[in-house]
């Protein structure tokens, strides 16, 4: 077991009890499900509209651990692409900040108890650019509700908190109501998976979203090459040296036959002894490969390539005549992200 100083400096017991740990989330998912009864869907529905109508910007400000809230859904808002949204820091707009919002824009002030300084004092300098405000609260009849144009009450029946003071259930319910009338916008923007990929090109979501076959496959000379009538010992070099561990089998015409692997290379010799010496790629390779077109997008290769009854390491790419223009690889399909 093991022992953890208390803030006045005496050594306290640090084991989770699993029983304990059971009823904290019981209590939490309770304290949620009072959240979601009693939310007033009407004040919900014009706040998405709010957003969705706003002329201008859409700034969201807090301070605390609704700060971080605040951040967060200005984040996600502007990631759909719609809206220009931003997090303006309370502090720092009046020193300055506040200098980015215009009268078309909108101000979304996020606080549990509603009676936070910092945000009482942004909002007449808010009022004074001429911004509409907005405010999320927790607290019934609170000076900031009263202050803005339009107040969101978010029900919160207590916190979690041992305490009921740290806000680990008020900021949970921020996060989900917030989270929540993104996803409404994003349904009535009617977003499709293609515009939400473009504002997220560096992450999975927009590298499985934009990234086709022919962006990530080799081709042209790094393509490992073969004739069906080749001798499988005269093509070891082509085996081994474009790093794919396989034969691409062709005929005259580009047309793919089939594909050699080094797993192939190693279960002949096993099976034939001296007897590959005799024996031709064509004799020996895999007539029916899996093959995927260079229009098909990565994220489909990548789930042909691990599809039963047994995953493979390559697919070699093709057009609608079968003519070989690429290979993509796992590797390299995991080295872009994916």
């Amino acid at each position: 077991m093991g022992s953890l100083p208390s803030p006045g400096g005496h050594l306290v017991a640090s084991t989770i009890d699993r029983r304990d740990l059971g009823v904290l989330f019981e209590n939490q998912q309770c304290h949620l499900n009072h959240f979601f009864d009693n939310l007033d869907l009407g004040q919900a529905q014009a706040f998405a509209q709010a957003l969705i109508d706003a002329p201008g910007a859409v700034f969201f400000s807090g301070i605390g651990k609704s700060g971080f809230v605040a951040h967060k859904l200005s984040q996600t808002l502007a990631s759909l692409g719609y809206t220009r949204s931003s997090y303006l820091p309370p502090v720092d707009a009046l020193h300055g900040d506040i200098g980015a919002l215009f009268p078309s824009d909108l101000l979304v002030l996020i606080s549990k108890s509603g009676s936070s300084d910092e945000l009482l004092k942004l909002v007449p300098c808010a009022r004074a650019k001429g911004a509409r405000l907005i405010s999320i609260t927790s607290v019934q009849s609170n000076p900031l509700a009263a202050l803005c144009d339009m107040n969101v009450h978010l029900p919160l029946e207590k916190e979690a908190c041992p305490f009921g003071l740290a806000p680990v259930t008020s900021t949970a319910i921020q996060m989900v109501f917030g989270d929540t009338i993104v996803a409404a916008i994003m349904r009535v923007r009617k977003l499709t998976k293609e515009q939400y990929a473009r504002n997220h090109p560096a992450g999975k979501i927009g590298k499985s979203l934009i990234f086709k076959v022919k962006d990530l496959m080799k081709k042209r000379e790094d393509l490992p090459l073969c004739k069906e009538g080749d001798m499988i010992m005269d093509q070891l070099t082509e085996l081994t040296s474009k790093g794919c561990g396989c034969l691409l089998v062709i005929n005259a015409e580009n047309r793919l036959i089939g594909t050699f692997t080094d797993g192939d290379l190693r279960r002949t010799l096993k099976s034939n002894g001296e007897g590959i010496f005799k024996l031709t790629v064509g004799e020996m390779c895999n007539r029916n490969p899996r093959t995927i077109t260079p229009e098909a997008m990565a994220v489909e290769a990548m789930q042909k390539i691990e599809s039963p009854p047994s995953a493979v390491q390559f697919l070699p790419v093709v057009d609608d005549q079968k003519v070989v223009i690429g290979i993509i690889t796992l590797h390299g399909l995991v080295s872009a992200g994916l």
